[in-house]
């Protein structure tokens, strides 16, 4: 029998869910199980349990086969605990490390009382972290044990469970069950506390309750739902009425439950506005029938609300609220203007074109901050006209890029009058990156983000950590990501990690990478004519080395000695470079490009291209891996700065332990690689195979397809993933050269 059962509710939160549960199975404390309660989730919530449970013991797992609610959830979820205590904590929050131990040894040093409070932090999205407010109510200044005759103030904190440990024979004892409703945790709460007689205290930070920018929190909703909260303290007073010993806390719940009427009513954002004039008068005829003998009203306005409720005055008090809305109003009006001033720049023909209809048949593209006709966005545009030609698609592009458009690509100038209409109207906007702060999102316009890479290092919010990395201002870049309608993911990694960096309203669309279509999709005849374009003789072989940018170096010293590296390999192994950085101005690496042995392909068109040419990769943190990966190559991790680079930049997962092949860190042990053919070996081939499945699992050819039926012709399901191993990769340059019945074997 463990000392501790946690019980975790859990449903729509996977991408908080993996950081939930490591903060618990990675705690420095054993002795506990932890019940996970799938709510019949509908996103892959439930399978990250199954993994975890897959791997930790501790972990059980629910799968309820349909959706009934925290409250029942958690109730399911009691039905199992076996431990001393009985924890709750929510999905989308974490334990502070060493809660466990901390919680335990408190039980322990008072004689296992029957419930134990402890502390909570809210953390945000900016990275802030705010202390329970109330905090000084869990001071330990008096005996290690009380009850709430002790300190009845314990009361005003937060109405939530998952702030204590329970006595699970006390749970069973009281009866104590969680009903289904919205506020479920306000029986729960008042009703454990006035029963319980030994209550102790903890003044510690165990549990970080996350305060989600977007959705996540039913209090934040306008709804009729808020109606709950009568039902929820009618079980309060039932529970009262059948424990006579207890009636001395009638008067005290009297006011927590006109408090919480209160709160409800003067919060905009709870009640339709339809709705609260009869929330007023249910919450007027509680009044009335619950208020005990002799109750004195609170001084001052609070008590003035006591008596508008005690007499039914709904329009006295609806005055009042307008007042105060009034003001909240003007307030805003005045942030209103602010923002107005700094738009003031923005051209008036944009805003003119703001005014004009949406043209449903306009898609404006765009690749990393207008540079190029390329990516995501290049292979979707290219499958929208192939299915739905009906489409206009415009390219926005800077003006030093221009010479680079593709002939017959459709395109407007960056800033100029035809960019601030094509913006302003077109029906679709197609992005890799973010579109620029002025630009609006408008009412029926539909935003893509169908990013550039599946992240190593860290992303959004996550950069934060790094500030060395990175000088953006995390707000702006989330208002940028609030006019995302959907968000491309190439693996449930990616989708994870997206959901939870960029916290928007956004869908996820899990189709694979569009731009990986033409790696998987290749034949024997793409291969040789990419090898061709790039002057490769037959047999030779290429090693395509794609160094990534390091924001924290404001210059940058190459970390590998091309033209050692083109010396020793041997005279039938050309080097493709691919970077922003000039490699080598001497004499001898002038000659070696010369020769065809070091060939430049920074501004080549087409990176997929490249791919097909490579016979490997070689990279260090780049995305590249990921993309190549789809072609089941040999791929090189040369990583001389890893130390670095993962404290500086931040990464996601150990690239020394988890790599897609080979890995060196010095140019000493490239060379030994790429010399003895190491490089390509059983090892690294099963390296690459776990690498591909993790990585490559959505991208089957189909990518493009699946985006342009889903957002540009409104079909709902996507087409189903080509299972992984029933694909075939494209031929490598190897067997690219062998007769085509050979090839078509492969």
């Amino acid at each position: 029998m463990p000392r501790l059962s946690l019980i975790i509710p859990v449903h729509k939160v996977q991408a908080y869910l993996p950081e939930c549960l490591d903060s618990v199975l990675g705690q420095d404390y054993a002795d506990f199980e932890v019940i996970a309660v799938d709510d019949c989730s509908p996103d892959g919530s439930g399978a990250i349990l199954d993994e975890y449970a897959a791997r930790d013991a501790r972990l059980e797992v629910i799968h309820l086969t349909e959706n009934v609610g925290l409250g029942r959830a958690r109730n399911a979820g009691l039905e199992k605990a076996q431990g001393d205590y009985v924890l709750f904590l929510d999905s989308d929050d974490t334990l502070s490390a060493g809660a466990l131990t901390a919680i335990s040894d408190r039980l322990d040093a008072t004689d296992d009382p029957e419930i134990l409070i402890y502390d909570y932090a809210r953390t945000y999205w900016d990275g802030k972290v705010r202390r329970n407010q109330l905090a000084d109510l869990l001071a330990n200044d008096g005996p290690d044990v009380i009850s709430l005759r002790d300190r009845p103030e314990l009361l005003d904190l937060l109405q939530i469970v998952w702030n204590k440990a329970y006595r699970r024979d006390f749970i069973a004892r009281t009866g104590l069950t969680f009903p289904p409703g919205y506020y479920e945790d306000t029986p729960w709460t008042f009703c454990s506390l006035i029963s319980a007689e030994q209550i102790t205290l903890l003044d510690r930070v165990c549990v970080y309750y996350r305060q989600r920018r977007e959705g996540g929190n039913i209090l934040k909703t306008v709804s009729r739902k808020h109606f709950d909260v009568f039902d929820q303290y009618r079980r309060v007073f039932d529970y009262l009425d059948e424990h006579e010993e207890l009636d001395v806390w009638r008067g005290p719940l009297f006011r927590k439950m006109v408090h919480h009427y209160l709160t409800v009513l003067e919060n905009p954002g709870r009640l339709p506005q339809k709705a609260r004039a009869e929330f007023f008068h249910r919450a007027s005829a509680d009044y009335r029938a619950r208020v005990p003998e002799g109750f004195t009203r609170p001084d001052g306005s609070e008590g003035h609300k006591y008596a508008m409720l005690e007499r039914g005055a709904y329009h006295t008090m609806a005055g009042a609220t307008r007042a105060v809305r009034l003001r909240q109003r003007l307030k805003k009006r005045a942030r209103y203007v602010v923002n107005q001033s700094k738009r003031r720049a923005m051209r008036a023909f944009y805003r003119s074109q703001l005014r004009m209809p949406l043209d449903e048949n306009l898609a404006v593209f765009s690749a990393y901050w207008h540079r190029s006709v390329s990516c995501n966005p290049a292979a979707i545009d290219a499958e929208l006209a192939r299915l739905a030609p009906h489409v206009r698609r415009v390219w926005a592009v800077r003006p030093d890029a221009v010479d680079q458009v593709p002939p017959g690509t459709d395109y407007v100038r960056l800033g100029s009058r035809e960019f601030w209409a094509a913006v302003a109207r077109a029906k679709y906007l197609v992005n890799n990156v973010n579109f620029g702060d002025a630009v609006v999102k408008r009412e029926g316009q539909i935003h893509v983000q169908t990013h550039h890479g599946t992240p190593l290092k860290t992303m959004g919010l996550d950069q934060r950590k790094y500030p060395a990395s990175t000088r953006m201002s995390f707000s702006k870049l989330l208002k940028r990501c609030d006019r995302w309608d959907y968000s491309i993911s190439s693996n449930r990694f990616s989708t994870l990690v997206w959901e939870r960096v960029y916290p928007c309203s956004y869908t996820t669309l899990e189709t694979g990478y569009p731009r990986n279509d033409a790696l998987v999709n290749a034949g024997a005849e793409d291969v040789r004519r990419a090898r061709a374009s790039l002057g490769l003789a037959d047999g030779a072989k290429a090693f395509l080395y794609m160094p990534t940018h390091r924001e924290y170096q404001p210059d940058f010293t190459p970390p590998l000695d091309l033209t050692r590296l083109a010396d020793e390999v041997g005279p039938d192994v050309t080097i493709l470079l691919r970077g922003h950085y000039f490699y080598g101005n001497s004499a001898h690496a002038q000659e070696l490009r010369s020769a065809g042995r070091i060939v430049d392909v920074s501004g080549h068109p087409s990176v997929e291209e490249l791919y097909l040419a490579a016979d490997a990769l070689i990279t260090d943190y780049s995305s590249a891996m990921f993309d190549y990966a789809v072609l089941d190559r040999p791929i090189i991790s040369y990583i001389p700065d890893w130390e670095t680079y993962s404290a500086v930049r931040g990464t996601y997962f150990d690239l020394l332990q988890e790599p897609p092949g080979a890995v060196a860190t010095t140019q000493e042990e490239l060379l030994r690689l790429l010399v003895t053919g190491e490089y390509d070996s059983p090892e690294t081939t099963e390296h690459r195979d776990a690498f591909r499945r993790r990585f490559c699992e959505f991208d089957d050819g189909h990518a493009a397809e699946r985006v342009v039926r889903r957002v540009f012709l409104g079909e709902e399901g996507l087409l189903p993933v080509v299972p992984f191993d029933e694909r075939r990769p494209a031929p490598s340059p190897a067997q690219a050269l062998e007769p085509v019945e050979r090839v078509e074997r492969v």
